[in-house]
């Protein structure tokens, strides 16, 4: 049994803690009494810390007896906190999503002695190792994530709802999206290239452009084609565009009787409420990842794997939390076992390429049911 601190006691970090608390000795930290007082309410067994993580002596004073760390601050602390747990030479599973580059700390971890898999949520992060595992048994041409979560019951017009706030949200529907066509990183404007495709249990989503492919973007330059793509239920992007070509997404300042805001935070707050996902609304998420290749047979392969999942109401933990959550429990579980001991920063597609820990982390989820269904094609 090992000691395992959770740093973030959101949707995603609680559900994490459960989930790693049938198996070792857990700690939560957070600054919102009120998620700590929920996740002790939930299960006694679990320590909980009241902890500003950007108070770095009181960070690495906490980190000392702990053999492992996963990392679940909002996006805007997690570059820096990630540094300050390779700093207290702590082996670390991070789900921040920051925008920084993460593999810019890769001597540190190096020189710490520390094993740091970054990016291990569901997209990105189980699309990468999908995308790692055959990599190393095909000779890839091309890379495809389509991937949403939605409510299960759609209410008008947006039909869509977050477990965060809409200005992360539509922090994604307006930054440029990243992708590599025939070798070349090119950039597209976010929400185009819309494309209706159908998937069993949801019917018809949506998918258009989004800059998520992070890390495949760098790591694997011998595919020549990669691409992200986001899902939601059709008619949700025309109502985007018209309040981003409409101005409600401009960050500049405009003045409304003496007030001073910008329209983005206008529409932020005007969507919050609209946007919100109630703690136990049923809600879904569905991911299809495609790999086109050449197979050991040097015949043309089509691989799919493919992602329903749903609210679990025994357990009032939703889909996002744990298609997110469990792979990155998966991931700790397999470095506390000693399956991956490699030191320094890794994204998920650069474990893939083994074996064993692919089959472990398929075989977690799997135990938690998550399903990823594969299927194959020959072209």
């Amino acid at each position: 049994m090992s000691n395992v601190i959770v740093l973030g006691a959101g949707m995603v970090g609680s559900a994490m803690a459960f989930d790693l608390a049938a198996k070792h000795n857990v700690t939560v930290t957070d600054m919102n009494q009120e998620r700590l007082d929920f996740v002790k309410n939930k299960n006694a067994s679990i320590q909980t810390v009241s902890l500003n993580v950007t108070d770095h002596a009181a960070l690495q004073k906490a980190l000392q007896p702990f053999d492992l760390v996963i990392c679940a601050v909002p996006g805007f602390l997690g570059f820096e906190t990630l540094q300050q747990i390779i700093e207290a030479g702590k082996n670390v599973v991070d789900i921040s999503f920051f925008p920084e580059d993460a593999l810019s700390l890769n001597e540190l971890a190096k020189q710490k002695g520390v094993t740091a898999i970054v990016d291990c949520g569901v997209a990105p992060g189980m699309g990468n190792f999908i995308l790692g595992r055959y990599n190393a048994i095909m000779e890839l041409t091309d890379f495809e994530c389509l991937v949403g979560g939605l409510p299960k019951i759609k209410k008008w017009p947006f039909c869509y709802k977050a477990p965060f706030s809409p200005i992360d949200v539509i922090e994604e529907y307006t930054r440029p999206a990243r992708y590599v066509e025939n070798g070349n990183i090119v950039t597209h404007e976010a929400l185009t290239e819309l494309e209706f495709i159908d998937f069993d249990n949801v019917g018809t989503l949506e998918a258009f452009n989004t800059d998520g492919l992070r890390s495949i973007l760098f790591t694997m330059p011998h595919i020549k084609n990669r691409k992200e793509k986001t899902l939601r239920y059709p008619g949700h992007i025309e109502y985007i565009r018209m309040l981003k070509a409409s101005g409600f997404f401009s960050t500049e300042k405009i003045n409304i009787s003496g007030v001073e805001c910008s329209p983005l935070e206008f529409t932020s707050k005007l969507l919050i409420n609209e946007w919100k996902l109630g703690a136990t609304e049923p809600e879904l998420t569905v991911m299809r990842i495609t790999l086109v290749g050449k197979n050991k047979n040097g015949v043309n392969e089509k691989i799919t794997y493919d992602l329903y999942d749903e609210y679990h109401p025994e357990t009032q933990i939703s889909s996002m939390a744990r298609t997110t959550g469990y792979t990155a429990t998966a991931a700790a579980n397999m470095v506390l076992e000693n399956l991956f001991t490699e030191k320094g920063i890794f994204p998920p597609e650069l474990i893939g390429h083994d074996e064993k820990c692919f089959s472990f982390i398929m075989n977690y989820l799997k135990e938690r049911n998550v399903i990823y269904n594969k299927t194959s094609q020959l072209i």
